[in-house]
């Protein structure tokens, strides 16, 4: 229960005052003077006399209500109501071997992947799907709300699985074709690669001007120092070998298809730089949540006040009835 005017109440402070005065001004009333009072205070109290404080205290008791009243005691019944209008972000992952440089901590794969949980976690009304590619593109995940699935698909993805190159237009068109008939309002793909289109039947140019008729926006994030970085070999006789070798990622055709679709493109050097990057995507397709507050008001201070004149004419009867005091 909440009051309304809640300062009303230091009024209640002012009772017991009222109460004393009371008491003292019946103590100090004139009466009769006798030259022996022995008898009088012999005699036994009359039930009149007894109750004869029962209307001030009823009057002190309608006074209490009757300020508690006035401070308009309240229920409030709040309901808040959230409605979001999701986005449909489609995840494309490069698994290809060069995902394996370890110019990343522990490598590029394991950093994206782990930097692709973490935007997952942060999405609370989007659905998001999961494309993943090498030479051949496959959808690991649809579109979906169940974001524990979701990342249970992502930590089974591998390196390697997949025949071995980089089919980055494939991989964009097949996201772009899970987006196509979705209703939502905003549509959007995440395209991480660190190499160069080299298979796949589809021009990630043209892919990406399917994706602008489509609605379909497109960021684009090239992963991997500049220069050179340390790469894993598998040689035939002697296994694994690292060798520094150039970072080749086509900048400028992930630009042009960034820009195509009305996204944009970003260069990834580090771990902590593609976690910046990834919330940065995240500021730009942010839901908008519409939340309204409905409060439901009932007023509460007939509860007291009825009682209050109740006490008060009960009082004000025993006063002037059974209980009056005659001068």
């Amino acid at each position: 229960m909440t009051f309304a005017h809640p300062d009303i109440l230091w009024f209640l402070l002012l009772v017991p005052l009222v109460g004393a005065w009371r008491w003292w001004s019946g103590r100090t009333a004139a009466g009769l003077q006798y030259s022996d009072i022995f008898a009088a205070r012999a005699a036994t109290p009359s039930w009149r006399v007894r109750l004869r404080a029962v209307p001030d205290l009823l009057k002190l008791a309608a006074l209490v209500l009757g300020i508690i009243a006035l401070a308009r005691p309240q229920e409030r019944d709040v309901v808040r109501t959230q409605s979001a209008e999701g986005i449909d972000i489609m995840l494309v992952l490069d698994t290809s071997t060069s995902m394996r440089a370890e110019d990343f901590r522990p490598n590029r794969f394991e950093a994206a992947r782990d930097v692709a949980g973490e935007f997952i976690k942060g999405r609370a009304s989007d659905r998001v799907g999961l494309v993943v590619f090498a030479a051949k593109a496959y959808t690991q995940a649809p579109l979906t709300l169940d974001y524990n699935f979701l990342q249970q698909m992502l930590e089974e993805v591998r390196v390697g699985v997949i025949q071995d190159g980089t089919a980055i237009g494939t991989a964009l068109a097949m996201a772009v074709n899970r987006l196509k008939t979705t209703e939502a309002e905003s549509k959007v793909v995440i395209l991480l690669t660190d190499g160069q289109n080299n298979r796949g039947e589809i021009d990630p140019i043209t892919a990406s001007e399917v994706a602008q008729t489509m609605g379909v926006r497109v960021y684009a994030i090239g992963v991997g120092t500049k220069g050179t970085a340390p790469f894993v070999i598998d040689q035939p006789f002697v296994g694994q070998q690292r060798q520094m070798l150039p970072v080749e990622i086509d900048e400028d055709m992930l630009r042009t298809v960034a820009r195509t679709t009305g996204g944009r493109y970003f260069r990834a050097t580090s771990k902590r730089a593609l976690r910046d990057i990834y919330e940065e995507i995240g500021q730009l397709e942010k839901s908008e949540i519409d939340e309204r507050i409905y409060t439901d008001v009932d007023e509460r201070y007939p509860t007291f006040l009825i009682p209050a004149l109740a006490l008060l004419l009960a009082g004000s009867l025993l006063q002037s009835t059974v209980l009056r005091r005659f001068p």
